[in-house]
């Protein structure tokens, strides 16, 4: 199948052929019919790519001192990297979908395949959406009617927060295609509109509906036609669908509306308000956030959470569905506004001329003639490298992309397969890294006889699954951490490793550092025990993160604290023996990014771990302190290290937190032979570790470890101490 995506480096925008994505839990699979173009929003992506880098940046000044920050942190090198593998990410394109459902996720009741609906999936020939962003199309509205669906609900959305009453005058500035939907149904709302834009064209098409709409000019003095239309009292509220870089539109709509007026931004406009303009007439002002109540909430959107209707009356959802059912009824006519309707192969027609089209709606139309069950790709022949494994890896996040693909290049890797959900990422990323194969269908690795080893690095809640499915399948296995979400979870990897002869190894990088090795090597195999301080500086992650979901990353001390606990482990040479964790705040909660927490080792290690994200980022993000038998060991951030009590003052060299060596040492493996990089049973100590720090808060008490590969029963954590 192919999707339509636009290079931010550069501004050009192709068709991608990908495999077809797999249906999710919670999602249909929706083969295209139509889609809109939305010219304002594709256009500015468009005219971002195209841009120079200092333009970029002027366009995005507050992502400057992010940048300048990460300098200081992590170096000039891995910045600009990052910078330029941002750049380099393209992004699929357009918002309005109509189709038909092929197939239907798990926990879906409301919709069946058959059904023709309305979403907000990209120009592709199939997409894969989550429920509460599709709508049934009504019989009676054609599919091309339905491709305004998602522009209608921003316009609902826009006019929901002016909350106009009957006979209201409402100013809308910007006559593009939402500028346009917007009018006509505050029309439908029985208020008085008077409209304004610098395009004639769209201005005639404005009054044809019988809008007042005006061409705004030089001579034309906007707010001077809104206070005589109003005879001096101002109008009731503006809603602004335009878009500019201009200071000048916020200033307009202030000076035009009455007292207490009101001022929504749908568009994207300059946003220096002038305080007196809205001083002395008590103005509000609110910025749409999108389609509606929901936009933007993974508990809503991904999860398929729905908010109840007796509290939240309009959705995004049911915005979607007022749209249609007002395109249903006749009280909003859209065929008018359509310019042009373009076969989907033919898109250059709309975007080579994108930046100066005066469009109002281009719709691009489908032919269907692909195999939906094309689920993997071709990309390359193979190549033989001069390693003998062959690797399957599944899942194409920046983790993929930054580290693991980057550094199985410099190995010279033979990579047979790359997996991602969607199709897309993992096509890019196999065309970048010459992968024989993309695919959406993880049973095409699991099921290749010539695959040795796969790498998981998919959502942590996917990982003891498919490391279950990838042993039993006769598969060496590399699964970044955390290995598993739950106690549960890791008994039945014991019981799946245990009949079976191939290795598992976790993503605990830190212990292959040059760094780590290098103090390692000093404490010598003395196993006396040691004290071991790691501070980690980790940055606040927005809570509606997947990281930060329970179910999906399992919260940051089981989805990262887990790296630092593997350390301690690796330097002390023993297991954990016991755990308790304290939380900033009183709030007992499962997940939390400030927290401590202390180890008691089986050979007297004693380990803490202030795991912190209030701190400034200026300061290290990673320092590990470690005392033992006279000595001090410092390791800053993976860049320098400093002994006291030791002949060597430390080493010094570019961060390097093991990544490299850690994959060099499992590829070694799959090649020559012998046991996993980590011994199983650190893995599952760290694992259990790292899960039972959070039983502890919740319990408010120490927590035993349990020993040995058996299982553990989480009804009978033991309290050691209170």
């Amino acid at each position: 199948m192919k999707q339509l995506i636009q290079h931010l480096r550069t501004g050009e925008t192709i068709l991608e052929e990908i495999p077809v994505p797999q249906v999710r839990r919670g999602c249909v699979l929706i083969k295209t019919s139509r889609s809109l173009v939305s010219l304002g929003t594709e256009k500015m992506l468009i005219e971002f790519g195209k841009a120079n880098f200092i333009e970029k940046a002027r366009q995005q000044p507050e992502k400057l001192k992010q940048v300048f920050n990460k300098i200081k942190i992590d170096g000039f090198k891995p910045t600009i990297d990052a910078i330029f593998r941002k750049l380099s990410e393209p992004i699929p394109m357009g918002y309005c979908n109509v189709g038909e459902i092929i197939a239907i996720g798990e926990g879906i009741n409301e919709l069946k395949v058959g059904d023709r609906v309305a979403s907000n999936g990209h120009h592709a020939e199939v997409v894969c959406v989550p429920k509460n962003l599709v709508a049934r199309i009504p019989d009676n509205v054609s599919d091309d009617e339905a491709a305004f669906t998602v522009v209608g609900a921003i316009a609902l959305q826009g006019i929901r927060l002016v909350n106009p009453t009957l006979g209201e005058t409402v100013a809308v500035i910007g006559l593009g295609l939402i500028g346009q939907l917007t009018a006509k149904l505050l029309q439908a709302n029985g208020c008085e509109i008077i409209a304004f834009d610098f395009d004639q064209s769209k201005v005639d098409l404005a009054n044809i509906n019988g809008i007042k709409a005006f061409k705004v000019s030089e001579d034309i003095d906007s707010v001077k036609i809104a206070q005589e239309i109003t005879r001096n009292i101002g109008v009731d509220a503006v809603i602004i669908t335009a878009s500019t870089k201009s200071d000048e539109v916020i200033s307009q709509a202030a000076k035009m509306s009455r007292k207490r007026g009101r001022i929504v931004l749908v568009g994207v406009v300059g946003l220096n308000i002038n305080r007196a303009d809205f001083y002395e007439k008590e103005l509000t002002f609110q910025v749409s956030c999108s389609y509606g109540i929901g936009r933007y909430d993974n508990n809503y959107e991904q999860n398929g959470q729905d908010y109840p209707i007796g509290f939240v009356r309009w959705t995004l959802n049911r915005n979607f569905e007022m749209a249609l059912k007002f395109i249903s009824t006749g009280r909003l006519k859209v065929q008018d506004l359509i310019t042009e309707v373009v076969d989907f192969q033919k898109y250059r027609q709309v975007y080579d001329t994108i930046e100066k089209s005066k469009s109002i709606a281009s719709i691009l139309k489908y032919d269907g003639d692909f195999d939906i069950r094309q689920t993997k790709i071709r990309i390359k022949n193979h190549v033989s490298h001069n390693t003998n494994a062959v690797l399957g890896i599944i899942g194409s996040g920046n983790f993929t992309k930054a580290t693991v693909l980057p550094i199985f290049s410099k190995l010279k890797v033979n990579i047979k397969y790359l997996s991602s959900s969607s199709g897309l990422s993992g096509t890019l990323l196999a065309k970048k890294f010459d992968i024989q194969y993309s695919t959406t269908n993880n049973d095409d690795i699991l099921n290749d006889s010539e695959i040795d080893g796969v790498i998981i690095t998919t959502r942590h809640d996917a990982h003891a699954r498919m490391c279950i499915a990838a042993l039993k399948a006769g598969k060496h296995v590399f699964v970044e951490k955390p290995l598993a979400l739950s106690l549960e979870e890791i008994n039945e990897i014991i019981e799946v490793y245990q009949q079976t002869e191939k290795t598992l190894t976790v993503g605990f990088n830190r212990r292959f550092s040059p760094f780590v090795q290098d103090i390692k090597q000093k404490l010598g195999d003395s196993n006396l025990p040691l004290n071991v301080i790691i501070t980690v500086n980790a940055g606040e992650i927005l809570a509606n993160h997947w990281t930060q979901d329970i179910n999906i990353g399992g919260g940051r001390i089981i989805g990262e604290a887990c790296h630092f606990i593997d350390l301690i482990t690796y330097l002390s040479g023993s297991l954990v023996e016991s755990v308790v964790m304290n939380s900033m705040g009183e709030n007992l909660a499962e997940n939390t990014d400030n927290a401590t927490i202390l180890l008691k080792y089986q050979n007297g290690s004693s380990g803490v771990i202030n795991y912190f994200s209030n701190g400034n980022k200026g300061y290290s993000k990673e320092r590990i302190e470690v005392y033992a038998q006279g000595k001090t060991m410092v390791i800053d951030n993976f860049r320098k290290s400093e002994y006291y009590g030791l002949k060597s003052s430390g080493i010094s060299r570019s961060q390097d937190k093991g990544h490299h060596e850690q994959f060099r040492l499992f590829l070694e493996r799959l090649k020559n032979g012998g046991g996993a990089t980590i011994p199983f049973e650190e893995i599952i100590n760290t694992s259990r570790a790292s899960i039972c720090a959070v039983e502890s808060l919740k319990l408010g008490a120490w927590v035993r470890i349990a020993h040995g590969l058996k299982g553990l029963d989480t009804d009978k954590l033991l309290k050691i101490r209170v």
